[in-house]
């Protein structure tokens, strides 16, 4: 057999996961060389959380951050996560979007795509997989993993089965909270390994501490790749860390041969950073440590985060525990979601909701109605008829895919912004975040025509620059 691949992931999720994805591209650019001598798989740097930090936050285009990487990766493969019909939003958006989303992504350099939806339908990676298939790109659908009276090891094979004859190019069991037990891992990639043909790919968290263990049995079971991050950013919240994991398959059959004198290298500029983040108060210390209670709540660290600082903005701080007590319930309620974006929002918020107001689903956000109502795709169980009263009355239940709802939007959307536009990515950043890319197209201008950016601060003030 020959050695486990590894995908690096210090560009896309492991600064995402430790410092809300704040990491500049300026800041990536002298190590791109040696990282990309490594002998990686693919380096994930793009998608996720990336493009809404790079406009909102970092006054990036993220375009153009993509363009550079490419330039400067020569023999690695770069890969994005993709969710599904939400793109890298948080709604569905219609068949031409993505379409034309997905063919930009390839057309400036990403190879792979993963794709995922929320809720394990398939239905809503359709045409995500199809057109990166059609435009020659990698197309890795993703299976949320998350524990339940239903989610268990055959409900997940059969997923996989599903997606590799839908055309998926391979696979990747996607832990978003840390919570696939080793023995659990070892026994689901056997029994997937020997129902499809594609490779298998495994992506976890150290958010709960296991995720190391579960990386080698998965291995031992036949996993092909593993997801890792440079270890100034691996570990808390974020993926293992690469240095160790390769070190602890030296001389295995499974010994991905990566140069390991190179990966000192760059992990020691990567601690320079990660100093700078600590010191500029970004980066938590909280978000470093093992949380065991992931692996009774499931609730990832990110949205463990944003709870508290819902409960912050309440004066709630002290309701957390019972926050996290009711999440259980709320995602029963719901039909057992797993707890990835844009699920876990919603989740999270309604179990907010009903501690802070002493009634459960006294309030209830638009989110969660829409939800209910199938727009967002099918729930893993059948949302009990009474919970559906409560949430949405007599309103009717959809159940084809979501997307057919929505007619195409590419053109109307070029309108709207057409005396802004200096690309045609520009309106797909504006599909995807409307005002947040209008202030970010504003402030380009501005700097284009050298006008004091400072005097945008008081007309945008959802942006500060």
């Amino acid at each position: 057999m020959s050695g486990v691949k590894i995908t690096e992931t210090i560009l896309r999720d492991a600064h995402q996961s430790l410092i809300a994805t704040r990491m500049k591209t300026e800041e990536m650019l002298p190590i791109l060389e040696k990282l990309d001598q490594v002998g990686y798989y693919s380096l994930e740097v793009w998608g996720g959380a990336t493009f809404d930090s790079c406009l909102r936050f970092l006054k990036e285009d993220p375009w153009e951050r993509l363009r550079v990487l490419r330039k400067n990766f020569k023999n690695t493969k770069l890969q994005m996560l993709l969710r599904g019909q939400n793109l890298l939003g948080y709604k569905h958006y219609s068949d031409d979007v993505v379409e034309e989303f997905v063919k930009k992504s390839i057309g400036n350099g990403i190879d792979i795509i993963r794709i995922f939806d929320a809720l394990n339908d398939t239905r809503n990676l359709r045409t995500a997989v199809e057109t990166t298939k059609k435009s020659g790109g990698h197309a890795q659908t993703a299976i949320s993993y998350t524990v339940s009276p239903v989610h268990n090891i055959d409900y997940y094979v059969n997923l996989a089965i599903e997606m590799e004859n839908m055309g998926a190019d391979s696979i990747c069991i996607k832990d978003m909270s840390g919570i696939l037990l080793p023995y659990v891992a070892e026994k689901l990639i056997k029994q997937i390994k020997e129902e499809i043909l594609i490779p298998v790919q495994v992506h976890s968290h150290f958010t709960s501490g296991i995720a190391n263990q579960t990386y080698m049995k998965s291995i031992e079971a036949g996993a092909d790749i593993i997801d890792t991050a440079i270890s100034p950013f691996g570990m808390g919240t974020s993926q293992p860390a690469t240095e160790p994991m390769v070190a602890s398959l030296k001389n295995s059959p499974y010994d991905p041969g990566l140069d390991m004198d190179l990966l000192l290298e760059i992990s020691e500029y990567f601690k320079d950073i990660k100093e700078k983040y600590i010191n500029d108060g970004v980066l938590d210390p909280k978000v470093l440590e093992v949380n065991v209670k992931t692996l009774k709540y499931q609730v990832p660290g990110g949205m463990l985060s944003n709870l508290v600082s819902q409960l912050k903005a309440q004066g709630a701080l002290d309701r957390f525990e019972d926050v996290l007590e009711e999440v259980p319930r709320v995602r029963e309620d719901l039909g057992y979601p797993p707890l990835v974006t844009p699920m876990s929002q919603m989740v999270g918020t309604q179990s907010v909701f009903n501690v802070v107001l002493g009634e459960r689903y006294k309030m209830i956000p638009k989110e969660v109605k829409n939800y209910v109502k199938g727009l967002y795709g099918k729930p893993t169980v059948p949302i009990k008829d009474h919970i559906k009263k409560i949430i949405i009355g007599n309103e009717k239940v959809f159940t084809g895919r979501p997307a057919d709802l929505l007619e195409p939007e590419l053109d109307a959307l070029k309108e709207n912004i057409k005396e802004y536009i200096e690309q045609d990515e520009d309106v797909l950043s504006y599909a995807l975040f409307p005002q947040v890319a209008l202030d970010y197209f504003k402030y380009r201008e501005a700097k284009k025509y050298k006008i004091d950016t400072n005097l945008l601060n008081e007309e945008f003030k959802t942006y500060p620059i």
